[in-house]
Parts: C-alpha cells; sequence; structure tokens
C-alpha cells in the first residue's frame, strides 16, 4: 500500500512537471501557429480563396517551390525575415491541408547574398530542377532585372515579394508577378500627404545612381514633387556601398531645404541618416521603400525622428485587418516575440499567393500556375484585400508613415489627421501620376 501511494505521487508530480519543462523548452513554429490562431479566431488566411476554387485533385505528394533570398550580405537585413514570412505561411498552408489532403508543400531557399550574379546562378539552378513549380524573390530589384529573365526565357513562374523599381513587369515579361507594390504606387501618395500636412516648398534629394531600385524612386520622387509644386533646390548622387556622405549633405543642407528627399537602400539609408543629423539637420527625412526595415530605425535610434516613408504594411496601424492582427500574433508566437516588419508580412503573403494560384490551378505546370496567379483577385491578407490588375501589377492600400518615438506611425494621424484622409491622399496622388 505504502509503495502503491509512492508511485501516485510521483505521477501527479509528473502531470505537473511536464507542462512547465514544455513551455521552458518551447514550442515548434507549427504550435505557434495554432496557439496563435485559436487565441484570435478562425485563420482568416486562404479561406475566401478555399471558397472559390475546390479542394486540389491533381496535385503530387509533394509540390516544391523555390525562395531566393539575400540571406547574407547587404540586404539580409531584409532576406532573413522574408524566409521567416515565408515558414510561417507554409506551416500554415500544410496545417490547414490548404492543397488538398495528403499534400505537402515545401520550399527550398537559397541565398542571393545581395548579388546580382549570385540571383542568375540561383534562378538558373531553379529552372534546371524539373519539381520546382515556382519561385518567390529575389529581395532587391536589380537581382530581379538581372535573374528573371532567366525564369522568363524557361516559363518558370517568379513572385517577387519586395521588388519595387517601376515597370518591372512590362519590362521582365509575363511569367513575373509581384506582391510588392511598386515605388509609382506609394511615394505619390506619400509626397502629397507630406506636402499638405508639412507645408513642403523646397527639398534637396539624395540617389544612389548605380542601382535600379534606387534610380526608379529617384524617378518617382521626382516627378510627385513636380505635381505638388515642390521645388527641387539641389541633387546629390552616391554609389551602393558608399559610407561617407557629407560632402552630399553638406550640399544640400547649405540650400536651407524643407525636407532631404532620399532614395536608398537600407545600408546607405542608415549612414544617410545619421551624418544628416549629425550635420544639425533637424529637418524631415523622406525615402523610399529602402528605409522600411526595422533594422534602419534600430542603427538611426535618436536621429530618425520625422522620418517619413510610404509602405505597404505598417506594424502600428490603428486600424489593421483582422487578417493582419492573427499574421503578427502568429509571426511573433513562432519567432520569439520578433516583430514583423512589412518585408515579412509581403513574403507571408506572397506564398500564400502562390499556394493560392496553385490550388486553384489544381496543377504544378508553370503556365497554369503563371496563369493562376495573374487572376487573384480580392483576397484577404495582411496587406489588405489583394488583386493583380489589368497589366499583371499589385493592388493594394498603401500607407505613408512617420517615425515618432522611434517606431513607425501613420502620418495623417501623427499629423492630427485620419487613416480615411491618408487612403484617400494617396488615391487620388497615384491616379493623378498614373
Amino acid at each position: 500500500m505504502r509503495n502503491l501511494k509512492v508511485l501516485l505521487s510521483l505521477l501527479c508530480m509528473l502531470v505537473l512537471v511536464l507542462p512547465v519543462l514544455t513551455l521552458q523548452h518551447g514550442v515548434s513554429a507549427q504550435d505557434a501557429t495554432e496557439e496563435a490562431t485559436e487565441m484570435s479566431g478562425e485563420m482568416l488566411m486562404g479561406q475566401d480563396m478555399m471558397a472559390q476554387c475546390p479542394d486540389p485533385a491533381s496535385l503530387p505528394e509533394t509540390v516544391n517551390i523555390g525562395a531566393m533570398f539575400d540571406l547574407s550580405g547587404t540586404a539580409s537585413v531584409y532576406g532573413l525575415v522574408q524566409q521567416a514570412g515565408v515558414n510561417l505561411a507554409v506551416e500554415q498552408i500544410n496545417a490547414a491541408g490548404y492543397l488538398g489532403e495528403g499534400v505537402t508543400l515545401e520550399v527550398q531557399f537559397q541565398d542571393v547574398a545581395s548579388d546580382a550574379q549570385q540571383a542568375i546562378n540561383v534562378m538558373t539552378g531553379f529552372t534546371e530542377d524539373p519539381n520546382i513549380v515556382a519561385v518567390i524573390g529575389p529581395t532587391l530589384s536589380t537581382e530581379a532585372v538581372a535573374s528573371v529573365p532567366v525564369a522568363q526565357e524557361a516559363g518558370l513562374p517568379v513572385l517577387g515579394v519586395s521588388n519595387t523599381a517601376t515597370g518591372l513587369r512590362a519590362a521582365l515579361g509575363d511569367f513575373y508577378h509581384r506582391a510588392s507594390l511598386p515605388e509609382s504606387a506609394v511615394i505619390p501618395g506619400t509626397i502629397a500627404q507630406a506636402t499638405e500636412l508639412l507645408g513642403l516648398q523646397n527639398v534637396g534629394v539624395l540617389y544612389g545612381n548605380d542601382d535600379d531600385f534606387t534610380l526608379s524612386g529617384y524617378d518617382v520622387f521626382v516627378q510627385a514633387l513636380a505635381d505638388n509644386g515642390v521645388n527641387v533646390v539641389g541633387e546629390e548622387t552616391f554609389l551602393k556601398g558608399d559610407l561617407d556622405f557629407n560632402t552630399q549633405l553638406t550640399n544640400l543642407i547649405g540650400q536651407n531645404p524643407d525636407a532631404l528627399v532620399v532614395s536608398a537602400l537600407a545600408a546607405e539609408a542608415i549612414q544617410i541618416v545619421n551624418q544628416a543629423r549629425q550635420q544639425g539637420y533637424t529637418g524631415p527625412i523622406i525615402g523610399g521603400n529602402g528605409f522600411n526595415s526595422p533594422t534602419v530605425l534600430t542603427q538611426t535610434e535618436g536621429n530618425n525622428e520625422g522620418l517619413i516613408v510610404g509602405g505597404s504594411w505598417n506594424y502600428d496601424n490603428p486600424n489593421p485587418t483582422e487578417s493582419s492582427q492573427q499574421f503578427v500574433a502568429a509571426y511573433e508566437a513562432a519567432n520569439g516575440g520578433t516583430r514583423p516588419d512589412q518585408f515579412a508580412a509581403q513574403a507571408y503573403t506572397g506564398t500564400w499567393l502562390v499556394a493560392t494560384a496553385i490550388r486553384c490551378a489544381d496543377s504544378v505546370d508553370h503556365a497554369a500556375v503563371n496563369e493562376a496567379i495573374g487572376g487573384i483577385t480580392n483576397m484577404e491578407t495582411p496587406l489588405g484585400a489583394f488583386s493583380f490588375d489589368e497589366a499583371g501589377e499589385p493592388t493594394h492600400e498603401p500607407i505613408a508613415q512617420i517615425v515618432q518615438g522611434g517606431k513607425f506611425v501613420p502620418l495623417a494621424v501623427a499629423m492630427g489627421g485620419t487613416m480615411e484622409a491618408t487612403a484617400e491622399a494617396t488615391a487620388e496622388a497615384t491616379e493623378a501620376s498614373s
């Protein structure tokens, strides 16, 4: 009897201790996703498309896609969070049986290493693998310009999730789509709102003149400034990899601009913001999509107040969609509490878009999947209601944001306006520029 009591006591202790041990050692990404979904209600991602497209019946047991991101090099600040966004989406897609009973989506990651030639090499490898159904990436527009022609020639669908240079699809071909709004869909609204709210009259412009993305951003910025009657009092250029911008900044700040307008990637953007503040410049700095990274904020801490950037998604949006809230909860649960940024949200959304195309095509045929990607309309995503227009470009509502207290907040809200004013100004400016 005494031994039986001891045994029962030990069993009770195990029942109490095992849950604690489980918590101490963490949970898998899938477990975290399921817990976050339970907390925030039924997962919305894919539900509307499941209603439109019946369960696939013709897919193989394993569907393989490629993902090519900058997991190392100067652009890894974007690529690593993109990888995390894709991993979360794949976990959810497989857990939901989104591609049909017994069908698993698998992703093959390749590091582009922030190098255009490496992008070509990686894309060539994907086109030579008969199991790859579609490719997500690459991270930078310059890498897309270099590598997508390889996929276009092979007829392999590519979905960019962070390429924002203007006119890419027209230049690269019909096997290329993107989930990332081009600068021409974001910058005009940002400049329109900044001009109205800050009373801009004169600005200095600084841009990289050796990169497809920064050159495209420069073109859109200059046109948007002209459309809003803002004078450009000076222009300065730099090269990718430059570290010292003091000469250019001295020249521009000496013109007493109301704002500095900068088209740069994160590595250069960080130095430009810090060096401008070190020179005593306290006015607004308006940047392109390259500024949309938490790394830019952390490495310009104390110098980034008043930084204005247009974007596709904002963590601190005061009126987030339910799917955005669910994405944030699941991402943080799967990544140790790390906040997602725009690049994670776009990569997550892009993976769901590719999976949706495969589901709706009920095929791994490249042409069928590519056609299905372009046919997606009004899909509920963290970015908002997502569609591709007749030209194959993405459409959803962008947002203009400003740094206050070390984090991005919607510009109109920060300046005493409303989110409705933000959307209205952005829509009007974008229509005027198109």
